[in-house]
């Protein structure tokens, strides 16, 4: 993992823990069941990669580039995705773990985010136009002054938020769902 560019590799089972890969260029690259909590990315470039089955908790990513990165079965508990590079910035979330992590000010049109636990996480001013949470548990997770037009909550749950401070023009909610959008005004729905 030393080297400056990696281009087809796949990395299975290697304990990066704690360590610094910053200033790295990944392209299309495989990570398994590898251990890179508390890892620092930063300024690292990762291109049409692949992490399944990886600890990337309180990874620090600043000026990280991740463009199309899938995370299956990946827990990425803590994350804080702000300081990211905003430049073709595409992401997809597929069981992970994701409580606490940090997403404000982010472009996240059209991002999936399937089966996942996403609770007490912030979406501060993101831009969540037609993203899909898809079976997921958005405890406590706040979403404010975030646009979250034609957005897909029909099977997501245990998300409140107030609609008088997202866009929310065309979002799609269960009926069941739909009740945490009241959840301010503090009322009884049976």
């Amino acid at each position: 993992m030393q080297e400056a560019l990696h281009q087809n590799k796949t990395f299975e089972g290697i304990n990066y823990t704690g360590q610094r890969v910053a200033g790295r260029e990944f392209d299309d690259c495989n990570f398994r069941n590898c251990d890179f909590s508390n890892n620092d990315f930063s300024n690292s470039s990762f291109t049409d990669c692949r992490f399944e089955a990886c600890n990337l908790s309180l990874v620090k990513l600043n000026y990280a580039k991740l463009q199309d990165v899938t995370f299956t079965d990946c827990k990425l508990v803590g994350v804080d995705f702000s300081g990211c590079n905003d430049f073709l910035f595409a992401v997809r979330f597929k069981g992970c773990s994701l409580d606490y992590t940090y997403f404000a000010k982010k472009n996240l049109k059209k991002t999936i985010f399937e089966s996942c636990s996403i609770k007490e996480a912030n979406f501060t001013d993101a831009d969540l136009t037609q993203a899909a949470f898809l079976d997921c548990d958005l405890t406590r997770t706040i979403f404010q002054r975030s646009n979250l037009e034609k957005a897909d909550f029909r099977t997501a749950y245990n998300y409140t938020f107030d609609p008088e401070l997202n866009r929310i023009r065309k979002a799609k909610f269960s009926a069941q769902g739909a009740l945490g959008l009241l959840a301010k005004y503090d009322i009884d729905v049976k």
